[in-house]
């Protein structure tokens, strides 16, 4: 698939990139998780119900070790076209295959997909082929785990912050995505 794509639609020697695609949604609603405690004590840990959330676009270049994220307050074809958009800007001169899931933003007749850029579709209810959702996971587990947050202002704070470590750690995050059958691909335009 990737080398018909290459084929098909790259110009001779033009640099590909591959990239996932991702979103997710983080909130005030907390989520438990094994935590430490001394010998002999019960951790305890707040609870928060309320639902509000935010949500974070997110691709990432395996390869390179590159993550870009975008937080909005929505999620929708207009958002997924924006954030394609500031993707596309971000990598001038590359051709793009942005593997996606099958949500419905994605489908949409009104989507923008820039040139250079290629939609490509993972199988339904396959997330598992997707290193995107192991960097939700990773954000999750170090800047998540057993908090509660007085309000959208400190969540959207701490994910500011959680972003911006894990952007800035291309060797961890090639570690959690450059998956063998990646490393193995053959991105060469000829």
């Amino acid at each position: 698939m990737v080398a018909r794509i290459i084929r098909e639609q790259c110009a001779p020697g033009q640099r590909v990139r591959l990239m996932f695609q991702d979103e997710a949604r983080f909130g005030r609603m907390a989520r438990a998780k094994r935590c430490w405690a001394p010998k002999g004590q019960r951790p305890v840990m707040a609870n928060g119900y309320e639902r509000q959330f935010t949500y974070v676009y997110g691709a990432v270049s395996p390869l390179e070790g590159n993550f870009d994220a975008m937080i909005c307050e929505k999620m929708n074809t207009e958002q997924m076209g924006n954030f394609l958009q500031a993707v596309r800007e971000r990598y001038p001169g590359e051709f793009i295959i942005m593997i996606v899931d099958g949500a419905s933003s994605h489908r949409a007749k009104d989507l923008r997909v820039p040139p250079d850029m290629h939609l490509e579709r993972l199988p339904a209810y396959a997330p598992e082929l997707n290193p995107q959702e192991h960097l939700w996971d990773e954000l999750r587990e170090k800047e998540f785990p057993n908090r509660v947050f007085e309000s959208m202002e400190a969540v959207i704070s701490q994910l500011r912050s959680g972003l911006a470590k894990l952007q800035a750690s291309q060797p961890t995050i090639r570690s959690i995505t450059a998956w063998p059958w990646i490393k193995r691909l053959n991105l060469n335009a000829n």
